[in-house]
């Protein structure tokens, strides 16, 4: 075995392959080049009834507790529906706001970069090509 090893090296170092060419295959990539812009928008919210709700709530459980002086939850009633009736009856209203956020953004560019070579050689007669990262 180690007979046939050594042959087989012999035979493999002492034929020649001779070099037709090399060359250099570039690829287009595309380069981001990130930047921020400021990008603002009008945004609408509802108005705020929850103090107009409290009161009613409020107003509504004492006259719950007066007006039903011996029944159980006279006020929590009460209270229940005077927030229902001044939330239903608000005034307070909605509007728009400005609202700004910083957003990435990217300019592209195309390069053009390596990406491998390629040998071409003749061994006994018959060309090959192999591709390689230098």
């Amino acid at each position: 075995m180690k007979k046939t090893l050594m042959t087989i090296g012999m035979v493999l170092v002492s034929t020649t392959a001779m070099a037709q060419s090399v060359r250099d295959v570039n690829k287009t990539v595309i380069q981001q080049m990130p930047y921020q812009v400021e990008v603002c928008s009008q945004q609408s919210y509802g108005g705020d009834k929850s103090g107009d709700m409290l009161t009613g709530a409020i107003i509504g459980g004492i006259i719950g507790n007066n007006v039903t002086k011996n029944v159980d939850n006279g006020g929590a009633v009460g209270a229940l529906l005077g927030g229902m009736l001044g939330h239903n009856n608000s005034k307070a209203t909605g509007g728009t706001r400005q609202v700004c956020n910083i957003e990435t953004r990217y300019n592209e560019k195309r390069v053009e970069v390596y990406s491998h070579s390629v040998v071409t050689f003749r061994h006994n007669g018959k060309m090959y090509s192999l591709q390689f990262q230098k």
